[in-house]
């Protein structure tokens, strides 16, 4: 195996002047050392460029913000277009559970479609495309109408929500990856909470204004995007699978600490797009990869696709979308207080998702992983119980109590752990030459596990009741922390190219993790 894409494996030396440096070339670990001397400048300059990489990781995520909020305002704008154009309970289902499976065509596009214009115009074009759908969406005088528009907004999501992770991941120092490459999840929570915000604060309108003003409000976010193109750079390891080595280089002279780190880095991406011409994907295409895969790269693909399903159909989205439903079983009829409720579902999935932040550099992606399908388990066990039996033996405030403490506790946990790291360890396993499609193939999945879990929710608790529903989305929960363990390595503080000698050492995670160590 040849140098990959990212940065060859350092560690500072007590002095802050030498530099251990490990690379994997040939299947084997070589050690070296660089000499650097920085100053202050050099200081004032890293600085900058860590602000500067901060700046664009925010940038690239304003997209996520569409998702958030879609997922977020649908839950209140259901009760008034129902009310307004008299849909079904299938309408409904099929209202709420398209947009995820649709999207699965913008992610399935947007891969191809970054390999070949750049990751920055493709967050340009999910913004363009989720204008029009929400456009659409606000002004529908009809279902069919706003089936359109949600199919068009669909299209967008599935564009942004693939890309940005993507362009993060390839602009980001390791230190600091796993950080920046979350902000698109917190930005689809801070999107969830506006969301219950809009349906709180237009709920007094009538029937007929109310959800269209909710609905036109998500199209605000991505007109700032238009802002942000003048501002984020192109990747430049996309530049330098153009050719385009002079722009790559302008690029990390400014997201970089210092030349000789440019210089290395570069030299590293020229050589992994090498390979990825040469070597043994001369002339085949990136899918028969895909479907003829090495045993390193199955094991990419189970981990990066496993865990996007499993994000999904754990029920995170039933939970979100359908927190007003699930809530009224619970006990709580009023719809002002059902909305209320749900602000306090969304600041919670808000805050955890800090947390997260803030802990995943430092903790570790696999432990906060592990507390999170755990934490989720025991809420999902515990709503399952509060809507099935313990509504028999208790008074209905103790059990709306339990019920609205267990979807709190679920999204918050879901927030610590699976809810960001998916998209980072999805962004970071695959190799730069098939990067953007794995990631493209593994959001398929969990847009189609979103959809399918949307579009049944309602059908499910008529056939079986939600406490029966959430059940089996505990059973899952459980399943998930067994996935984890077997499936999962830790990748924080390893450059990209040690996370590819992870998989391809197999099982032997552990001993391997302990050769290769962190970057500090």
């Amino acid at each position: 195996m040849g140098l990959g894409d990212d940065e060859a494996v350092g560690k500072k030396t007590g002095n802050g002047k030498g530099i251990s440096v490990l690379a994997g070339l040939g299947g084997k670990v070589k050690y070296g050392r660089i000499e650097t001397d920085i100053g202050d400048d050099g200081t004032r300059r890293g600085i900058k460029s860590r602000r500067y990489v901060f700046a664009c990781a925010i940038f690239a995520s304003l997209n996520s913000i569409l998702l958030g909020y879609d997922v977020g305002v649908m839950s209140g704008c259901i009760i008034f277009i129902q009310k307004d154009l008299h849909i079904t309970e299938v309408q409904q289902e099929v209202l709420v559970g398209c947009l995820s499976i649709i999207s699965l065509v913008g992610s399935l596009a947007a891969g191809r479609t970054a390999d070949a214009i750049g990751r920055k115009w493709t967050i340009c074009i999910a913004a363009i495309i989720f204008q029009v759908g929400g456009t659409t969406m606000a002004f529908a005088s009809s279902f069919q109408v706003l089936i359109l528009g949600r199919l068009l907004a669909g299209i967008g999501i599935g564009f942004g929500i693939m890309v940005a992770p993507v362009y993060i991941v390839e602009i980001s120092p390791p230190a600091s990856r796993g950080s920046f490459t979350s902000f698109p999840e917190i930005f689809i929570n801070l999107g969830i909470l506006l969301g219950y915000v809009s349906n709180y604060a237009f709920s007094g309108l009538s029937e007929h204004i109310s959800w269209r003003i909710m609905l036109g409000v998500g199209i605000l976010p991505s007109i700032f995007i238009g802002f942000a193109l003048f501002v984020i750079p192109e990747s430049p390891r996309w530049l330098v699978m153009q050719n385009r080595v002079e722009e790559a280089r302008s690029v990390l002279m400014r997201i970089n600490e210092n030349d000789e780190d440019v210089e290395k880095r570069l030299a590293e991406i020229e050589e992994s797009a090498h390979g990825a011409k040469g070597e043994n994907c001369e002339q085949q295409a990136v899918w028969m990869e895909f479907l003829r895969p090495s045993p390193a790269l199955r094991r990419m693909l189970i981990t990066g696709i496993g865990i996007q399903c499993f994000q999904q159909i754990t029920g995170i989205d039933a939970t979100v979308y359908y927190s007003p439903t699930i809530l009224r079983d619970a006990g709580i009829k009023s719809d002002s207080k059902l909305l209320a409720a749900t602000v306090a579902v969304g600041f919670a999935k808000t805050v955890f998702i800090l947390v997260a932040i803030l802990l995943i550099d430092k903790v570790g992606r696999k432990p906060l992983l592990f507390i999170s399908t755990v934490g989720m388990t025991i809420c999902l066990f515990s709503l399952s119980l509060a809507l099935s039996f313990l509504r028999h033996d208790i008074s209905p405030k103790v059990v709306t109590g339990i019920a609205l403490t267990a979807v709190c506790g679920n999204v918050a946990f879901f927030s610590i752990g699976i809810g960001p790291i998916n998209m980072v360890l999805s962004s970071e396993i695959f190799p730069l030459r098939l990067r953007a499609q794995a990631v493209a193939l593994g959001f398929v999945g969990n847009r189609v596990c979103s959809g399918l879990i949307a579009m049944s929710f309602l059908s499910m608790c008529r056939a079986i009741s939600v406490g029966g529903t959430f059940f089996i989305f505990s059973a899952i929960s459980a399943i998930s922390v067994v996935f984890v363990y077997m499936h999962v390595p830790e990748t924080k503080g390893k450059s990209l190219e040690q996370i590819e000698m992870l998989f391809d050492g197999g099982r032997d995670w552990q001993r391997i993790e302990v050769e290769l160590g962190d970057l500090d």
